[in-house]
Order: structure tokens, then sequence, then C-alpha cells
């Protein structure tokens, strides 16, 4: 019982914490919060990236700001796109830095589909959870254990779930550890504009309609006038459209 106080107690005062200094850093812009990251955490500090336009718009900002203290990495979960292969190595090339991949656990994987089979994903949302669980927020647990902060590409006006996305927050699904979304009020135009002007390597899938790319049998092409991530998942409602990477506790 006495545990269960102290983390309590402790998981009370981080939320004070950060609200203390939320205000202060929902203020800032983009590369303002990176550099107070860098300054804050250091090399304890990761983009976990899975190479959509606001990821490489962040690398950018990163190597610019401080290339040594650069940590990346990404999560193959076995099913991505040939195009999302070839952009890593051109990410890996043009700045020179490292980038760490984890992979699924084998044998959790090869049970999943030997029982539910390998097209598991449309047949509920409950076997596509199980999916996105094993091949993505497994792996990602494992990756942040060395970490005290993590960067993502997540923006406000991406979806319904995730438009109340703060530029800082607790991580409470993975040991407390902070998580900045430097983007999140950013537009699409405004990453584009980035990209263009700073000459990024882009995924190719990009200029073919997929707005936002995850793995190849859950992502395809939207449609004029559609949201940014009716390609997602296409077949589920849009309060369904998390791989779980991202949901807060209660959801």
């Amino acid at each position: 019982m006495q545990i269960n106080n102290d983390n309590e107690k402790a998981q009370d005062a981080l939320m004070n914490k950060i609200r203390d200094i939320a205000e202060e850093v929902e203020s800032k812009a983009a590369p303002e919060i990176l550099k107070w990251g860098f300054k804050k955490y250091g090399d304890k500090m990761v983009l976990a990236s899975s190479f959509g336009a606001e990821d490489v718009v962040l690398i950018d900002m990163m190597v610019k700001i401080n290339r040594n203290l650069t940590r990346v990495f990404t999560l193959d979960t076995g099913r991505l796109n040939q195009e999302t292969y070839d952009l890593i190595d051109k990410i890996r090339k043009k700045y020179g830095i490292k980038i760490d991949v984890y992979f699924p656990n084998a044998n959790e994987v090869e049970e999943m589909v030997t029982n539910k089979g390998m097209n598991l994903m449309y047949e509920s949302v409950e076997n596509r959870k199980l999916c996105c669980n094993i091949r993505k927020v497994e792996p990602l647990k494992r990756a942040l254990k060395q970490f005290d902060c993590w960067i993502t590409g997540l923006r406000r006006e991406q979806s319904v779930t995730r438009n109340k996305t703060k530029k800082i927050e607790v991580d409470t699904l993975n040991n407390n550890i902070i998580k900045l979304n430097p983007l999140a009020e950013w537009t699409n135009d405004e990453v584009w504009e980035y990209i263009h002007e700073n000459k990024i390597p882009y995924n190719e899938l990009h200029d073919r309609g997929y707005l936002s790319i995850g793995c190849e049998p859950c992502t395809r092409a939207v449609k004029k006038g559609e949201d940014p991530r009716a390609g997602r998942w296409w077949w589920e409602i849009d309060s369904h459209k998390e791989c779980g990477l991202h949901w807060k506790e209660g959801k």
C-alpha cells in the first residue's frame, strides 16, 4: 500500500511540474522546443520516427540544432512499404546519422498470424489493435526504456483523436517519460512548405495521394476532400483510428 501511495505522490508531483512549464513550452516555436529538449535531456531525448512528412521536418531541425545529440529510431513492423525503406536510407545518407531499428518479437508475430491469419486486421478492430500492439506498441516500449523524453510528429490538425495534443505531455503508458510534440500547432501546408524550402527527402507515396503512411496493408491513398488520415484503417470509424502508440489512459 505504501508503494502505491509513493507512486501516486510521484505521479502528482510530475504532473504539477509539467503544468508549471506547459504554458512556457506551448508558446515556443518548434525549433525552440527542440533546443529546450536538448538542453534538458541531452542524449536521453529521442525522435520516434515513422518517416512521415512531419518526422523528416523534425530530423532536419534536430540535426541543424545539434547533430551529435540527435537520436532517432524507427519501428520496422515487417509490413512497411518499400518506399518507406528507401526513404530511411536517403535520410541516413543525407544527414549522416544513425537510425536505430526495432522489430517486433518474432515468436509473438508467428503465433498471431498462425492463429488469426496474415490479414487479421481486416476482420475486427480487436484484431487490428492486437496486430498494432505486437508490431508497434511493444517494440516502442522496449525502445523507450533507455530514454527520459521522446519526440513525435503529432499535429492537432491530423485527426479527431489528436486535436487536443499538447506540445509537452507526460506519457503515462511509458513509465511517465516526457513526450514532446513540437509540431502540434502546425498545419499541413506549413509542413510541406518547410520540406520544400529545405529540400528534405520525403516518402514518394506522398506524391501518389498517401497523406498518412503506416503499414502497407493498412494504408491507402486519400481522395480529394477526404480527411488527411482517411487512408489509415479506412474500414474503421474515426474514433478507433490510433495504433496504440499515442493512446492516453482511459481511451
